[in-house]
């Protein structure tokens, strides 16, 4: 990040599971290839993970013929109610960006609160970017029923 004051894009999500059950699904890989960074209308075309801090992660969304990857590294893992990774874009990103997902346990499931720093000269991107984040959210609610 630069020494500007960041953006953030933030998002929440409640879910009628455990707030565990929507933790691990962030790190199991079979479930976060189908809702991480996975655009509507593209295909993940490599996933990746090693899930401790300081471990990587990469998932490669095919679309319209095009490769754009997401990938970063974990630095904080706190089950069952936070994680702190970075996310970069090569072609598209200046910086690794730094996303925090926070899980609030509640009667019946749990709240997410997904909060992504972005860099000032992001600022047109914040709204896609949470929509984007809530697409992901309601996809793996889906799974997670």
């Amino acid at each position: 990040m630069n020494a500007e004051k960041p953006l953030f894009a933030r998002v929440f999500h409640r879910f009628n599971v455990p707030a565990a059950r929507v933790y691990d699904a962030f790190l199991d890989l079979s479930i976060a290839r189908r809702f991480m960074y996975a655009s509507p209308t593209g295909e993940i075309v490599r996933a990746e993970l090693e899930p401790r801090v300081g471990g990587t992660y990469v998932f490669t969304d095919r679309r319209n013929g095009v490769d754009v990857e997401h990938n970063g590294n974990y630095l904080e893992l706190e089950r069952p109610g936070r994680l702190v990774f970075t996310m970069f874009v090569p072609g598209y990103s200046s910086n690794p960006d730094r996303v925090t997902v926070e899980i609030r346990p509640l009667e019946g499931g749990c709240e997410l609160t997904l909060t992504h720093a972005l860099e000032p000269d992001y600022a047109p991107f914040v709204e896609a970017t949470e929509n984007a984040y809530a697409e992901h959210l309601s996809s793996l609610e889906a799974l997670l029923v």
